[in-house]
């Protein structure tokens, strides 16, 4: 997967949240776990995006590890979301394995840079 693939991808992912954000009860729960959740997913892909920017092999491994955190976090919102009844598994499994997938792409993408 290239770069422009994946800035889709995390784009796809901040705006499948979004959705699923909308979908939340309005309870003052839903509304803390959605908005960490929101600020979470959607700087996966714009902090991809500053990786992509670096000036240097340093500063490129020190960006990804932050989209590594953001997407490690996204999957930690989302499990509370099924976990606290909010919304039922089935509507957050899928969002759930891409945050995984796209954790285990940059925790790669972290070693390789920082082995270079």
């Amino acid at each position: 997967m290239d770069a422009e693939e994946l800035k889709g991808r995390t784009k796809s992912f901040a705006l499948r949240v979004i959705r699923l954000i909308e979908a939340l009860p309005k309870t003052r729960t839903a509304d803390v776990i959605g908005r960490q959740l929101l600020r979470a997913a959607t700087s996966v892909g714009a902090n991809y995006r500053a990786a992509c920017r670096a000036r240097s092999q340093a500063e490129f491994a020190s960006k990804i590890g932050v989209v590594e955190e953001e997407a490690d976090e996204c999957a930690y919102w989302l499990e509370l979301i099924v976990e606290s009844d909010l919304l039922p598994a089935a509507k957050v499994q899928d969002l759930l394995a891409e945050a995984n997938e796209l954790g285990a792409i940059f925790v790669a993408s972290a070693r390789t840079a920082k082995g270079r």
